[in-house]
């Protein structure tokens, strides 16, 4: 799979309460429109309060300026459903993590936690 355009997966796993995102390369915004679209229609499915979301962003590539506010607002959906726990899995790029950290402290989701891979 390509990483220069970005693609995501969105799995839920009601045995283990957990949703399973994977998410790689870098979206435009009419990919992230339709990641948007996708998240809520799976997520609506479920009790977020009971869930934990992880998202393997161990293919994601450094966030760039332009991509900021769409991932705010990815970040905002997460808080919005109002997950149990919601972790970021990620290899040993420390711009990468030091990113998601500061964009989800922007966005008010609190419950946030880095893990890696």
């Amino acid at each position: 799979m390509s990483t220069l355009t970005g693609s995501y997966i969105i799995e839920v796993k009601k045995e283990s309460k957990t949703i399973n995102m994977k998410v790689e390369g870098t979206f435009t915004e009419e990919q992230t429109k339709n990641f948007h679209r996708d998240y809520e229609s799976k997520v609506g499915s479920v009790e977020a309060s009971d869930y934990t979301l992880k998202v393997d962003c161990t293919n994601m590539n450094v966030i760039t300026q332009e991509m900021v506010p769409l991932l705010e607002h990815s970040f905002q959906l997460y808080k919005n459903s109002g997950f149990h726990k919601v972790v970021f899995v990620t290899e040993k790029k420390p711009t990468l993590k030091l990113q998601l950290l500061r964009v989800a402290k922007s966005a008010g989701l609190r419950n946030a936690e880095i893990e890696e891979a």
